[in-house]
C-alpha cells in the first residue's frame, strides 16, 4: 500500500490551516477551556494549559504515523487562531477519513467551520484520493449538523451508544460525503 504524504498547510479565502505545533497551545487552551466549545467534543473542558500541550503532542504522534492530522485554524484578517480541524482518523486502505472541527465561540456563525471543512474535503478527494469522508456528531449538536447539511453530507443513521465520553455513552449520528456526491 502506498503511503500518502500529508500536507502541513491549506489555504482558503479567509483562513490559513496549518499543522498544529507546540506554540499553539496557549491559543488552543483558550478555545478548549470553553465549556460551550467542548460540549460536544469527546474531551472534557480543559482546565490546565498542559492539557493542550499534551493533546498537541498526541496529535503530532498520530500525524507522524499518517493516522490523523490536525490543523490550527488561523483567521487571516486578525492572524488569530480561532479553532482547529482535521482528519481525526485516516484509513488509506479503505480510502476514507473522519473529519472534525472546533471553532472559538467568538467566531461562531461566520462560516469558518464550513470554509475549513471544504478545504479538508477538497484536499482529501483531490490529493489524498480518498473516496469517503465521515463525520460523527452527537444528535444534540445542531450547529455542526447544520454545517454538514450545508456541505451536502448524507445522514446515514444513528450509532446507538457508540462512544463513551464524559462518563456516559453517547449516540452519534453518522454523516458522509463521497467523492461522487
Amino acid at each position: 500500500m502506498e503511503v500518502k504524504v500529508l500536507i502541513t498547510e491549506l489555504h482558503t479565502e479567509r483562513l490559513h490551516l496549518r499543522k498544529m505545533n507546540a506554540s499553539d497551545s496557549s491559543s488552543l487552551f483558550k478555545i478548549w477551556s470553553d465549556p460551550d466549545v467542548t460540549e460536544f467534543m469527546n474531551v472534557s473542558c480543559f482546565t490546565d494549559k498542559n492539557q493542550a500541550e499534551d493533546m498537541i503532542r498526541l496529535l503530532d504522534e498520530l500525524a507522524q504515523n499518517n493516522k490523523a492530522i490536525r490543523f490550527s485554524i488561523i483567521e487571516l484578517e486578525s492572524n488569530e487562531i480561532i479553532g482547529s480541524c482535521g482528519y481525526n482518523s485516516l484509513d488509506f486502505e479503505n480510502a476514507k477519513a473522519e473529519i472534525g472541527c472546533d471553532i472559538a465561540k467568538a467566531f461562531w456563525g461566520k462560516g469558518y467551520a464550513s470554509e475549513a471543512i471544504c478545504s479538508l474535503l477538497d484536499y482529501a478527494f483531490s490529493s489524498l484520493k480518498l473516496n469517503r469522508i465521515e463525520a460523527k456528531v452527537e444528535p444534540e449538536n445542531v450547529k455542526s449538523i447544520k454545517v454538514l447539511q450545508k456541505l451536502n453530507f448524507t445522514f446515514e443513521g444513528t450509532l446507538r451508544q457508540y462512544e463513551k465520553s464524559k462518563e456516559k455513552f453517547n449516540d452519534l449520528n453518522m454523516y458522509s460525503k463521497l467523492i461522487t456526491d
